[in-house]
Formats: structure tokens, sequence, C-alpha cells
């Protein structure tokens, strides 16, 4: 046949069609009876009898045609149809457009299909040749594609809604994307790849997006999304956002239940009173629980990053002030010396982890009178664990809150080391002085206005004492104009003698040397050989020291390590009947040693004082809003002065509170309501 092509002109090319065609008729003729009678079978059968005629397709028309066009583009014969082209034109519509040729194929390609979907194991190439044949024909989306399409949809429906009874919801997703691989492998084996985009969207529809919401509503009623947060397991969390990706609305789905998780969760810490003392350590580690599970299961979805930030937001101020006002004291502790548990590097990246939590807190203003009161201790009696970390808490607030926030604080550092500076000089001019004395002091120097309010201490100094406060204001070279009054800390304090008689100086506080001060007016020998017993009402009546303060002082001198007094009866509390004597026979082998007064912890009241002043100072800037406002506006009605207030204020507010600043405002003729409208307001100038 090719030599005779070979031999033809370009005017009788047309005529191999018409042989072609005829030929092809030819062996219908003679072999459709056959396949007539095998098409009466079973499926299975029919593809035995199919599969010579899907090689005929791809083999023998394929080779034949390729030789005729190999020898008409030798001898440039010029066809008016593609050889390749008119073989399958005539092949499809004499063959495979047979509708009970077509029907049997289609059926048994499906049958074959469904057989593997349920674990069998079939021929493979069979099924690439013979669905390669019908898309060289360009039948298989009109024949095969939809019918395919329809019977998964059937299947993947009912195999649902069988599942979602069975399994528990971590093996329903499991089972769920062992299909989605199953299905993407027989696209990639022998299904055309332009069905790919629809299976994968009809298995998801048919396995996630018609059971959404039953399969959160069993997760949360059976194992639980809870309990897969809960318990950490990330694989199972990861395949559940992986497949709730897939469909529309699943994503959203997840993520309101990936924020009431939070929510709840975390309020169970914030509003249990019970939990106050762990309540920042466990938000902590709440917060990076919820880190590692974006990073590992949810991408780092920005979607569920911002929804987690809202949800802590809204937790941690259920409760207003309490989180700020510990987060304060947790800083505190971890800042304090003592505290063992971290290197630099360590406690600097707590300190990271605890800023990103006080992000969330309204009162940031409670949060700074309490952190500020216990700066201001840590300053004062040496108990601060690392400058570096100080200053680097410091400039972590002022990097969030700006630099009026942190104003305060910067100066309280100032006046710490202006101070020091001030006692190298004081000490200096005393060693040059006739009689340098025997006190070893130290004194601070601090601006009234950046420390905290500390109520006064009158206690009855010595003459020796009495002119301290004189003498190191002048001697310092402190401004002559400015007022320094003295402000006994009850911690640890100068170094003073405890005998008449000789200069061994004990560590004593200031107010410990005061209480010897006081046995030796008791005493009638300068030595304290005869000491009569002192009771505490007695002491604090003689001293004019507070009574806790006096109690914690003698609790440290008669119930410490170095025992310099004698208590009766015995115990670690101070009581009113209890009777302390001079421990004459005290023996120390230092040469100096250091009697530390005994921590006094935060009372109630103090809390209550300190959460009192900020809401004074709330008031000072909520009138400061007002008029600021009114000012600006000269007319408003109530609830746009309202609206602006919130816009403005840093802080949680009331309402009632703000109807009770704008009452007192106008009392005070800085505002005035109009007199036909009694929600409009007018600024007073």
């Amino acid at each position: 046949m090719v030599e005779d092509i070979s031999g033809m002109d370009a005017q009788t090319s047309s005529e191999w069609r018409r042989k072609f065609e005829n030929n092809l008729l030819f062996l219908k003729e003679v072999n459709f009876p056959k396949l007539q009678i095998r098409l009466l079978m079973t499926p299975f059968v029919v593809f035995r009898f199919l599969q010579p005629l899907s090689l005929i397709s791809n083999v023998a028309i394929d080779f034949v045609f390729r030789v005729i066009e190999q020898y008409q583009g030798a001898l440039a014969l010029p066809l008016v149809f593609p050889l390749r082209d008119l073989g399958l034109e005539l092949f499809r519509k004499h063959i495979i457009s047979d509708k009970l040729v077509q029907n049997k194929t289609i059926d048994g390609i499906l049958l074959l299909i469904e057989r593997e979907r349920n674990g069998e194991t079939v021929d493979r190439s069979l099924l690439r040749s013979l669905l390669s044949m019908l898309s060289d024909l360009q039948v298989y989306k009109e024949s095969f594609e939809q019918k395919f399409l329809d019977e998964t949809n059937c299947l993947y429906a009912a195999e649902g809604q069988r599942l979602m009874q069975e399994r528990e919801v971590p093996e329903y997703l499991h089972h769920v994307n062992k299909r989605l691989e199953e299905e993407g492998d027989r696209v990639i084996t022998y299904l055309d790849h332009s069905t790919q985009k629809l299976l994968i969207a009809c298995v998801e529809k048919q396995l996630l997006g018609e059971h959404l919401t039953a399969i959160l509503q069993k997760a949360l009623d059976l194992t639980g999304l809870d309990n897969l947060l809960d318990e950490n397991r990330i694989s199972d969390l990861t395949q559940t956002y992986q497949l709730f990706s897939r469909v529309k609305g699943g994503q959203q789905i997840l993520l309101q239940n990936w924020s009431e998780y939070i929510k709840n969760f975390g309020t169970t810490i914030v509003v249990n009173p019970e939990k106050d003392k762990d309540m920042v350590q466990e938000l902590l580690d709440f917060k990076d629980k919820v880190d590692h599970i974006i990073e590992a299961c949810f991408q780092k979805n920005e979607k569920f990053i911002n929804l987690m930030k809202e949800s802590f937001e809204t937790f941690i101020n259920k409760r207003p002030n309490k989180p700020a006002e510990l987060i304060a004291k947790h800083v505190d502790s971890k800042l304090r010396a003592g505290n063992k548990e971290a290197t630099d590097e360590e406690l600097e990246r707590i300190l990271d982890k605890i800023m990103i939590i006080f992000r969330f807190i309204h009162g940031k203003d409670v949060f700074e009178a309490f952190y500020k009161k216990d700066l201001a201790k840590r300053l004062l009696v040496g108990k601060s664990a690392s400058v570096d970390a100080e200053k680097s808490m410091l400039s972590k607030l002022k990097h969030e809150c700006g630099a009026a926030f942190t104003s305060k604080l910067e100066g309280m550092f100032k006046d710490m080391e202006l101070s020091k500076d001030v006692m190298i000089q004081f000490k200096q001019y005393m060693q040059n002085q006739s009689d340098p004395g025997n006190i070893d002091l130290t004194v601070n120097i601090l601006t009234m206005g950046y420390w905290p309010t500390y109520t006064p201490v009158e206690v009855h100094l010595t003459p020796e004492c009495k002119s301290i406060p004189d003498r190191s204001a002048v001697d310092s070279g402190t401004p002559p104009r400015r007022e320094v009054a003295m402000q006994l800390m009850g911690e640890r304090r100068p170094l003073i003698p405890c005998r008449e008689d000789t200069k061994i100086p004990l560590g004593l506080v200031e107010l410990l040397r005061k209480l010897f001060n006081l046995w030796r007016r008791y005493a009638p020998s300068p030595h304290l050989s005869e000491v009569k017993i002192c009771h505490p009402p007695t002491c604090h009546a003689r001293l004019s020291m507070e009574d806790s303060e006096l109690r914690r002082t003698l609790q440290s001198l008669a119930c410490g390590k170095a025992r310099v007094l004698i208590k009766n009866p015995k115990g670690k509390d101070v009581e009113d009947g209890d009777k302390f004597i001079f421990n004459g026979d005290f023996k120390h082998k230092l040469f100096r040693i250091k009697i530390n007064q005994i921590q006094m912890k935060e009372t109630v009241e103090e809390q209550v004082s300190t959460t009192e002043r900020v809401f004074q100072d709330r008031q000072y800037q909520i009138d400061a809003a007002i008029v600021r406002i009114m000012k600006m506006r000269k007319t408003l009605c109530h609830n746009l002065l309202v609206s602006e207030l919130y816009n403005q204020l840093k802080f949680p507010v009331k309402p009632g509170d703000l109807k009770k600043r704008i009452e007192s405002l106008i009392d005070r003729d800085y505002m005035e309501r109009d007199k036909d409208n009694p929600n409009q307001y007018h600024y007073v100038a």
C-alpha cells in the first residue's frame, strides 16, 4: 500500500478517504456480528473484546497513517484532510459512535473504576488505553466524563452518609484524605487531566461540604475539636485544617470554633480568683500553645492569627484591671534579685512573651501603677536582678506605649544614678571632716513626681541621725531651693553601732537601730547589762512607728538567724502580749553581720489604694478629654460626645462613669446643657 501511495499524485489523494472508509466498513461487517454477541455478555467480557479495538485505534491506525504522512511529506503531496485525523473521524463515525458499543464500553470502564474504588485490583493499562482512545476520538467529555462524575457523586454521597454514622471525626477525616489521594492518583494514571478539578470538587462536596456542620458538631459533642486542641493532636488538627480549607465555607466554620475555643479556655483562666497566683504563667503557656498550633497546623494563616489576637483581647478583659495588676507582679518576680530561673537570654525571651500578653490588656494604666510601685521597691532596696534587664523592659514598654507612658519610670532611673554620684561626693566630704561619724549611710535623693506616694513614717531619731537630712542636702550639692524630706524604707538600710562603748557595727536597718536605742533607754547600764522587758505596744508608743512596721522589725530581730532579741513565748508571729529581752549572750563569728527586714507582702489595703489612685487619675483624664473635645466642637450631643471619648481614652470606662464626669463638669461650669434639648451640651469659655 505504501508503494501505491508513493506513486500517487495530489489529485488522487482524495480517493484514499473512500478506499480507507470502504476497508473500515468491510472490517466492521466481518467483525460486528461477533461484537454484538460479545456485547450481550457481562461488561468484564466486553473489555476482553474491546482491548483489540483499542489497539486498532491507538496502534494500527496510528502506524499506518504515520507511514503515509511520512511519504506524503517526502513527496510534497498536499492532502485535503490530514490522514490521521481522517482515520480517527472514520473510526468514530463507523465504530465507536454505535450506541450499543459506546454504552457498553462506558459501562465497562465505570464498572472497573468502581471495583478499584472498592479495593479490587484492575488492569489500569487497559483503562488508560481505552480512555485515551475516547479522548483521541473526542467523545471523552460528552460520552464518558459526565456519566463518570454522576457515578462518583452517587458513590461518595452514600459513603459519606454511612461513614458519618459509623466513624469518629478523626477517622472520618483520615478516610476523606485517603479518598482525595486515590482520586488524584487516578487522574495521573488513566483519567484525562481536564477531569481533575471537577472530580476533586465532587469528592470534597460529598464527603466534606455536605457534612461540615455535622462534622464539627460531632467533634464538639464526642471526641471534641476542643479535645484535639487540648491534647495537641497536631496531625489530626493539620488534617482537619487542610480538608476544611478545601471546601467553600469550611475555613470560616473552623475559624468560628477556633475563636470560641480560645475565648472559653482563656476565660476559665482569667475569671477564677483561685487561679490568680498562676494566671499569668498559664496565659503565657496557653499563648505558646496556640502559636504552635497556628504554625504547625494552620500554615500561619493570617485569619487564624488575627482571630486569635481578637479572642485573647476579648477574654483577658472580661475581668477588668486584675490581669494588668498580676502581669505587673509577674514581671516583678522575674526581675527581682534572687530569681535563678533563667539566664539573661532566657529572661529576655520571657519578657518578650509577657509583652505580647500585655498588648491585649485595656487597663494599661493599672499595670503602670503596680509596675512603678514594684520597680521603686526593687531600685530602693537593691533587689533588682539586673539593671540591663530593667532597662530592656523599660525600652519594650516605651516602644509599645510611647514615651509619655515611661517618662516617670525613666525619671526613677535617673534619680538612682544621680543619687549614686551624690553619695560618692557626700562620703568623700564626710571623710574630710574632723568628726566623720560612725554611721554607714545610704541616701537616695528622689523626685516626688516620679515615685509612688508613700505614707510618711514618723520615727524618733537620735540627735546624731536628725542632722543627716540637712547635712546630706547641703554637703552633697543638692540645689538649695529643693526641699529634702527623709523617708525611711523598711528594708535593708544603714549600718549602725549597737553599743555605746564600741564602734563594731551590725548590719541593721534604720528601724532596727531605733529598737536598740529603745532598749538602751530601758537599760540602767550603758553596756545593756541590765535590760527591762518590753512589749510591742510600749515600743510603738515610744518609737512612733507603724504597728505593722514595728512587728516586722521585732520579727527580724527575734525570729531570724541572728537573734539579738529573745522572744517569749517563742514563735514566728509577733503578738501584743509577747515579751522581748535583749540577748546579752549573742555572739557571731563575723565582725560585720546583716539582719534583713522581713519582707512585707502587699496587703489588700495597699492593692485597693493603688487601684483607687488609678481610678482617680482616670477621672482627671476623662475630665481633660471632655473639656478638650468640647472646646474644639463647642456644641455636641451626648451620644457623639461619648463616642468621641471612647475613641480618645486608652482605658476601659463605663457609660455611667462618663455621665458622672459630665455632670461634674457641668456643676463646675466647664460646660452647660442646652435649655431646649437636655442631651445637647455647650462649651463654656
